[in-house]
């Protein structure tokens, strides 16, 4: 060539080196070559796309397996793929060999290789023979390693036998894969076959059962703990005489059974069969032995796993209590989900006890009975223990027919006993949370007593879900001599009570507030049956979906769960499909000397007006309650009781919210001056509330008030009037200090 004159195109030098160009992209499952590339390939020399089976059918099938092992390799050190390939024609004859050096890139998205390289003819030993079969691919010790830190993490992933046996069945080994694998066991002075692959059902019949002193290869490596390698079937028959017939129908070539080592204990042998000639070498040799430890320690791990699941599941089942018969107009559901880790027990639980007596038993709702659900410190087996004796305290008192109340007071001593006045480790105290409710079917009245654990929540009829407040005590174990008071609750037809442990909401990052949100979206969406709530509850905390709703924790903690699901049924049957009724209600007490119940009650008021589409209403109704449950505390001696509802169908509802107290003084409305401290409440409920009244009882009085959700209410100039409420009580001055009068 001379100097100036353009250079010859690529394709043109390439031709003349007798190198040819390829393209393969696994996304499409397609192989351009060009006329040479093709021509090494046994084809036409002319340029051709090929599919991955053919263009696979034209190569070796352990070097196919190389070149995947390769590819995946250099993608990951962003360096050259390059492997030896032997071709071969339709005969199966090897017609010569083929070096190609290309640069692969992997595509995130399609998850699919791209490889642009070439092909050139080389120079290779005879195949067949010992230095043929080492020159497979162009850098066997990069393509071992890869293949060893692939085989050693799928194994260290695998979670049961099964999963081992799967993982070993689909290892492809650089440059010689067997075509038959069997793992062997030892039971007593016998093999076993733990598993098998590239045999049909029934061929390990011979080899299962099969005495350790009987002529036979793995028996040998069991007895011996060395490994045997037979390169051909001569060695093998010449080697073992008596059991070579039960090898010979399987038409294989080589053989290496090597043993299964654990802590220097021989548990097994693991066989690799070949349907070709394997001469075994040193680097074949120490590729296999590396399997064989990694494979034996996946068992060992599996094994292990195992007896702990199945320790697990037998310690479940024994303490964890069926839900028993089906209870007229109700349906209970519960699960129980060890997810604290060790040995997937710890103290959480919850139980469903016959009561004794009652009125009720003869009566259509069928008889009493208790739901308790329960959280023992710790995630051990000692947590477990205490937890089963803890239960069987609970029941055995409940069986006596105690009341919430005494049922709880009496577990707290014994558990206060077993911790704290034991001969045990004094810093291995522990304490229990437990929920306690006596249910009468007949009229949906719950008894409630809490020891320091998460309050109840009902889903009310039309989805809403209230946490329900409710008088708790100190959690069981801490003070012997602890008093639990109770709290009357009604469930009404169609309504749902759910108790959890506090895994159900704390689990995965979230604190009690932000675990407290996701729980409550799945209970007012869900829409089915109490058993797929359950499910649904336990999926959005433990399952796949719970990875996309961590809280704002660093820490994603794992915990015990347990639910407890409750549902009085409807008059349409509990049919989640049928229409329901268009009331919401909550009702709450609060006392004289329980002033921090006001906050509560706030609170429960916007839990129940969660979805009004006014935020300023919402406001103004928590400002108006929160003025006439002041009122009651400070200007009477009464307890007072908040009765709040929401009528009416979505655009056109109603919001009464009403106050009652004991006290027989009633209110009059006020004109305070600017520094006073008191008297403007009536004013303020005169102009926020659409609609109010005070309405004399019996014993006591009535407050109240209306909010509409679209305009067009009565205005509160004139509600005075058209409300009910007694003449003369909005104006003039209370005969004494005690009328009653909401404050500022």
């Amino acid at each position: 060539m001379r100097t100036g004159e353009p250079l010859p195109a690529v394709g043109d030098v390439l031709t003349a080196l007798a190198t040819g160009l390829w393209h393969w992209d696994t996304a499409t499952e397609l192989v351009t070559v060009d006329a040479e590339a093709a021509r090494l390939l046994g084809l036409p020399a002319e340029r051709a796309t090929l599919t991955e089976a053919q263009a696979r059918a034209r190569l070796h099938p352990v070097d196919w397996n190389e070149i995947i092992s390769v590819v995946g390799l250099a993608v990951a050190e962003d360096t050259l793929a390059e492997v030896r390939i032997r071709i071969m024609n339709e005969r199966g004859e090897v017609v010569r060999t083929v070096r190609s050096r290309s640069k692969p890139s992997y595509d995130r998205q399609k998850k699919s290789f791209r490889l642009i390289g070439t092909l050139q003819e080389v120079t290779e030993p005879t195949p067949g023979t010992p230095a043929g079969r080492t020159a497979v691919t162009g850098d066997w010790r990069r393509s071992r390693e890869a293949f060893l830190l692939d085989a050693g993490r799928a194994l260290a992933e695998a979670r049961s036998t099964a999963e081992v046996l799967r993982v070993a069945a689909g290892l492809s080994m650089p440059g010689f894969s067997p075509d038959g694998l069997a793992v062997f066991g030892v039971e007593g002075d016998r093999l076993t076959i733990i598993g098998h692959h590239g045999q049909q059902p029934g061929d390990e019949s011979p080899f299962s059962h099969m005495s350790l002193e009987t002529d036979y290869p793995a028996a040998e490596v069991v007895r011996t703990g060395r490994a045997v390698y037979l390169s051909s079937p001569d060695a093998y028959r010449s080697r073992y005489p008596v059991t070579w017939p039960l090898a010979q129908r399987f038409d294989r070539q080589s053989w290496a059974f090597l043993p299964l080592t654990v802590a220097g204990r021989t548990m097994g042998a693991w066989m690799a069969g070949f349907a070709y000639p394997v001469a075994f070498t040193p680097d074949e040799r120490s590729v296999l032995t590396t399997v064989a430890r990694m494979l034996a320690q996946a068992l060992s791990r599996a094994g292990v796993a195992e007896s702990e699941r199945e320790l697990t599941d037998g310690l479940q089942r024994s303490m964890l209590p069926s839900l028993g018969p089906e209870i007229p107009g109700m349906t209970v559901a519960a699960r129980y989900v060890p997810t604290g880790g060790g040995l997937q027990v710890g103290g959480d639980w919850y139980d469903m006890i016959p009561l004794p007596g009652g009125t009720s038993r003869a009566s259509a709702g069928g008889g009493r009975f208790a739901l308790v659900i329960g959280d023992v410190q710790g995630h051990d087996v000692r947590a477990a223990g205490l937890m089963g004796q803890l239960r069987i305290a609970l029941r055995a008192y409940a069986s006596e027919g105690h009341r919430p109340d005494a049922v709880l007071s009496r577990a707290s001593r014994f558990l206060n006993g077993m911790t704290y006045g034991g001969d045990g480790d004094p810093t291995d105290t522990r304490f229990a949370t437990c929920l306690y409710i006596e249910v009468d079917p007949a009229t949906g009245a719950l008894e409630v007593a809490r020891a320091g654990h998460p309050e109840p929540a009902i889903r009310l009829t039309d989805g809403t879900v209230l946490a329900r407040t409710t008088n708790g005590g100190l959690p069981l174990g801490i003070d012997p001599d602890a008093d639990y008071p109770t709290t009357r609750i009604v469930l009404q037809p169609g309504e749902t009570l759910m108790l959890c442990t506090d895994g159900l909401i704390e689990t995965g990052g979230h604190d009690f507030e932000t675990g407290w949100k996701r729980v409550r979206s799945i209970l007012e969406t869900h829409d089915g049956g109490m058993e797929e709530l359950a499910d649904a509850l336990v999926q959005a905390v433990h399952g796949p979906s719970s990875h996309h709703t961590t809280g704002p924790l660093a820490d994603r903690r794992e915990d015990d769960i347990a639910v407890l699901l409750l549902h009085r049924q409807s008059q349409t049957g509990g049919d989640p499909a049928a229409p329901r009724p268009s009331v919401r209600r909550t009702m709450l007490s609060v006392a004289q000397a329980e002033p921090e119940r006001i906050a509560v009650a706030r609170q429960q008021l916007r839990e129940l007006l969660h979805d009004w589409p006014s935020a300023d209403q919402v406001d103004s109704a928590v400002l108006l309650l929160s003025e006439t449950l002041t009122n009651v505390l400070v200007h009477t001696d009464a307890d007072a009781l908040l009765l709040a509802e929401v009528r009416g169908e979505p655009g056109d509802r109603r919001m009464r919210v009403e106050v009652t107290d004991t006290s027989d003084d009633l209110p009059h409305k006020r004109r305070p001056g600017e520094l006073a401290s008191s008297g403007r409440g009536l004013m303020l409920i005169e102009l926020l509330a659409d609609l109010w009244g005070v309405d004399p009882r019996g014993e006591g009085k009535s407050i109240w008030f209306e909010l509409y959700e679209t305009p067009g209410g009565t205005s509160g100039a004139t509600s005075d009037l058209t409300s009910g409420a007694t003449p003369g009580l909005t104006s003039g001055e209370p005969s004494d200090g005690t009328s009653g009068e909401p404050s500022a």
